[in-house]
């Protein structure tokens, strides 16, 4: 196949118009035969056989998880004036719980924990059931 689109031209598409005309039409008392749809019952008390070997294929999925200390709203102005030292009043108080999004969904919530240099989350509340994070797996 090329790689620039072909286009018909007039020739072709006369053909085509009479090939279609001359086509013998379909018959007005053609039979279409229609079957009756038969669905499986589906169990929802317990998990899907093999549903365990299926999911692995997630594992290396990347996803974004996102702690929020609090949030504030800003005028442009402000936001150009922030520089080194400034602080930025959230809302939330010192000891509240941070949110937990996953992929821009709350999921859970947690402390914040000081690990060495680096900041943490220590999750404390889940938000969402097992069968929601089943739906996070099953996602496309």
């Amino acid at each position: 196949m090329s790689k620039k689109a072909s286009r018909l031209t007039a020739e072709e598409i006369q053909a085509l118009v009479d090939a279609s005309e001359s086509a013998d039409p379909e018959p007005e008392d053609s039979v279409v035969e229609v079957k009756k749809v038969e669905f499986v019952e589906l169990d929802d008390a317990g998990p899907r056989p093999g549903a365990q070997e299926t999911i692995e294929f997630v594992w290396d999925v990347p996803m974004t998880v996102e702690a929020i200390l609090g949030t504030t709203e800003l005028t442009v102005k402000d936001v150009l004036e922030i520089g080194p030292g400034s602080v930025v009043e959230l809302d939330r108080v010192y000891g509240d719980p941070v949110d937990v999004f996953l992929n821009g969904r709350l999921v859970a919530r947690g402390d914040v924990v000081i690990i060495g240099d680096n900041f943490g989350v220590k999750i404390t509340e889940i938000l969402v059931s097992g069968d929601e994070m089943d739906a996070f797996s099953q996602a496309p």
